[in-house]
């Protein structure tokens, strides 16, 4: 089922779902399974799935270095399925211009269609790790409303070199990402919303913010989205803080900003198991002030780990 027919079957319902991050190779998809039972008993309608860039690792072949490029996670296609197949819940392949073909994306979508995934999450995605600015991947999307309308076009039945003729088109459900405090590579709030409204237009479904942790920065972003003409929902995304260097690793690489109530309390703290309980209680806030406006979704980052997920859940869903 689409993202959209949930929220709207939920008749103004707030739901709860969460994104994982696939597990690296050569471990058990039985990891990630442990971290999801624990979260099943609140019913999330889906389930997003990450999927990974190629980067270079580098073997040492007899004293000299021989760069390779290669994937450390499995394929997020698959486990899709498997979460799908095992759960009976919707899981959501993110799918990324960077790092991919055309062609590739067009596999991508196809193996989708084909095992029955309604909704795909489509993102321009990170610069490998040795850049410092993203760069396009030589006959792939260089922006996400590029994807967007390729995934569009294969919802029609356009495929990149029109040969196949089938009257089972794909009819995905496409999701696109937001950010209340801007992307940070764009040079202003107003232009960001911008591009955000190019994407809905070229044919998204719905949008799910970035990580924050002051609600005035998403409810001022609501606002903004919609008196530019962005009508579909926009889902808000919220990550509990777990250690403390998130104070530092989390504004450096999000361009976020902390509030100073929460700086002080993490601070506070002598190990990560209080900034733990101190991540849970802000979050459960941050939620239950997002259910009262009437968010359609509440969307955790649990980077694998349900725990802290699973104590904010109980205590609003």
């Amino acid at each position: 089922m689409k993202v959209t027919e949930h929220i709207k079957q939920a008749k103004g319902n707030t739901l709860f779902s969460f994104e994982i991050v696939p597990p690296q190779k050569g471990q058990n998809i039985q990891e990630l399974y442990n971290n999801i039972d624990p979260l099943m008993e609140f019913n999330p309608p889906f389930i997003d799935v990450t999927t990974s860039r190629e980067e270079y690792v580098y073997i040492d072949k007899d004293g000299l270095f021989d760069r390779k490029i290669t994937r450390m996670r499995p394929g997020t296609v698959g486990i899709c399925a498997s979460l799908k197949y095992k759960y009976n819940v919707d899981a959501i392949p993110h799918v990324l211009c960077g790092g991919f073909t055309k062609e590739e994306t067009e596999y991508v979508l196809v193996d989708c269609h084909y095992l029955g995934l309604d909704n795909v999450m489509a993102l321009r995605g990170d610069a490998m790790k040795h850049e410092k600015y993203f760069t396009p991947t030589k006959d792939g999307n260089n922006y996400a409303v590029e994807l967007v309308k390729q995934i569009k076009n294969l919802n029609k039945g356009k495929y990149l070199h029109e040969i196949i003729e089938t009257p089972y088109n794909a009819n995905f459900c496409i999701g696109v990402a937001g950010y209340p405090e801007k992307h940070m590579e764009s040079p202003s709030l107003d232009t960001d919303l911008r591009y955000l409204k190019e994407k809905v237009d070229a044919g998204s479904d719905y949008v799910v913010t970035q990580m924050f942790f002051d609600n005035k920065k998403y409810f001022d972003f609501v606002e903004k989205a919609r008196a530019i003409g962005i009508t579909v929902p926009i889902i808000p995304g919220i990550k509990p803080i777990a250690v403390k260097r998130h104070l530092q690793i989390l504004p450096q690489v999000f361009k976020l900003d902390l509030p100073e109530e929460l700086i002080l309390e993490i601070e506070k703290c002598k190990n990560n198991s209080q900034v733990r309980a101190v991540g849970v209680e802000w979050a459960i806030k941050q939620s239950k002030e997002l259910i009262t406006r009437g968010v359609p979704v509440v969307h955790f980052y649990s980077m694998g780990k349900s725990d802290n997920i699973k104590a904010i859940a109980k205590e609003i869903f």
